[in-house]
Parts: C-alpha cells; structure tokens; sequence
C-alpha cells in the first residue's frame, strides 16, 4: 500500500489515534521557536495540522503533506497564523533553497521511505543559522529491539517505520548539527531533537 492511500484513508482517525498521545511533546518541541518575527516556518509532513495551535501567534508557515485528505483537516487549526497549504512530497520539497528560517519535522522521518533524504531536503530549504524541529521515534545505535524490528516490516507497509536509527541520518545529511537531544515519550523512544543549520 502507498504511503498516500495509507494516510488518505488514515486521516478521519488520525486525531483521535495520535493527538492526545503527543500533545505534550509538540508543545515542548515547538516551543523552541522564537517569539515575534520568528521568519518563515516550513512544517514538513504537516498531518492534520496537529501542529499549528502550539506556533507562535502571528507565525508565517507553510505545512507540507503528500495527502490533500490530511491537508484539508489543516486549515481550520491555522487562527492567528499566517498558513498555506502545499500539497507534496517530503523527498523532493518544491520550495528554493534557503526559503524558510525554520523548520519543524515532527513524525515524518520514520514514515517516509528514505528519512536522510527527507532530512537533507529539509536542511537544504532552511537558512543558515535556522533550526530544524524533530520529533519522532529512533531506535538508539546497536539497540537491537527485536520485537519493533519483527513488526516493522508490516508498519512499514502500513503506516511508519520502527527500526530508523537518527544517527545513522546525519552522516549522509552535511550542513547540520544537533544541538540538543531529549528523551519524549514511551521510555525515550520518541526523542526531541533540536538540529541547527550550518
């Protein structure tokens, strides 16, 4: 199954199955942000727009999703925002380099099929001197989780990955380095990752 038909027919429960779980962990990574003229924001995998209530009011952003069915769910959560929709694909963005002065990746490098690419394409729309948001699920290096790694296979499949590795990402990601690393959900897991373009 495509990740489009996956998260098309997805979307109507998505809210329900992953807005409470992570509500708390959006807020805190967004959070990050600056206040007040905080520049152009680029949400990449935007969902359902689970993002947009924890932005800073006034914010000008543009949310990114392969699926018009996600997108459409969006605009109603974009008050006191400056918002656009863009309807494409996390592996190719359709935006110049350098465009936005941040940018927020928040469960979307475990969905797509190749998460480096997702991430380089990423830093290469953000200025210098901008950060980069993540949010998601990481195994640790050599952690061997052989439950996660037995299902991933059918996840996959069907909705996300669960044996990416993020230190495996930045080696093949150059312009960017971490700034900070936390512990989210489900026993660190899910991790908060403040990246900061070079």
């Amino acid at each position: 199954m495509s990740l489009k038909l996956s998260y098309t027919l997805l979307s109507p429960l998505y809210d329900l199955v992953v807005g409470p779980a992570f509500r708390s962990a959006r807020r805190r990574s967004l959070a990050a942000l600056p206040r007040g003229g905080s520049g152009a924001v680029l949400l990449n995998g935007i969902g359902t727009g689970l993002d947009l209530p924890w932005l800073p009011p006034g914010c000008r952003c543009v949310g990114l999703d392969l699926t018009r069915a996600m997108l459409a769910r969006c605009a109603r959560r974009a008050t006191n925002l400056e918002f656009a929709a863009v309807q494409g694909d996390s592996l190719a963005l359709p935006f110049r380099d350098a465009s936005f002065e941040h940018a927020v990746l928040h469960l979307i490098l475990a969905v797509v099929p190749d998460a480096a690419r997702a991430l380089a394409e990423t830093v290469r729309v953000v200025r210098a001197g901008g950060s980069i948001l993540v949010f998601d699920k990481f195994l640790r290096p050599g952690q061997r989780a052989p439950l996660r790694r037995l299902l991933n296979p059918l996840a996959a499949r069907v909705a996300t990955r669960l044996d990416v590795v993020f230190e495996d990402l930045l080696p093949k990601v150059p312009g960017v380095r971490v700034v900070s690393d936390e512990p989210a959900v489900a026993s660190s897991w899910f991790r908060l990752i403040r990246l900061e373009r070079l």
